[in-house]
């Protein structure tokens, strides 16, 4: 227990046994002034009243205090609970959301790469023409040179009586 409560107990505890010590005293009748008129009544018993009457004041209200406290806390709880769960939605959202921009870029990124390895190709195909095309009038020209050159060589070499 709290100590709060183990003090409350004591006191509670400390009173009674003070009336039951002095009960007879407290049961002696007295002349008592109430602002209008006077009773005889034992001042003991009226005063152990009031007391009686304020505790059980004081605990009502604690009761209510405590009734509204739990009130509120199971409010509180309840809204915290909706926000997570709105949170939870909205996160999950986000991941979805993150999960389809991710798709279309890498989509997107898949296209770019298919175009510039279409582009590479055709570039690759005009370089083989274009090589394939200087390769044929390089060997055009080579055998046109070695054609010449064979031309010279066979009429340096031919006898002399061929010339004449």
């Amino acid at each position: 227990m709290k100590i709060r409560t183990l003090l409350l107990i004591l006191f509670i505890l400390l009173v009674a046994g003070f009336v039951a010590l002095n009960f007879a005293q407290i049961l002696q009748p007295t002349a008592l002034n109430f602002g209008l008129t006077e009773v005889q009544a034992p001042l003991g018993l009226v005063l152990l009243s009031m007391l009686v009457l304020v505790l059980v004041v004081f605990l009502a209200a604690l009761v209510y205090q405590q009734t509204t406290h739990m009130m509120e806390v199971r409010r509180v709880t309840r809204e915290a609970s909706e926000q997570r769960t709105l949170a939870d939605k909205a996160e999950a959202s986000r991941f979805t959301e993150l999960r389809t921009f991710l798709q279309a870029e890498m989509q997107a990124t898949a296209a770019r790469e298919i175009e510039l390895a279409e582009k590479l190709h055709q570039k690759v195909d005009r370089l083989q023409v274009a090589m394939t095309e200087v390769i044929e009038q390089n060997s055009n020209g080579l055998s046109a040179s070695l054609g010449e050159l064979e031309d010279r060589l066979e009429r340096q070499f031919q006898p002399r009586e061929d010339r004449s």
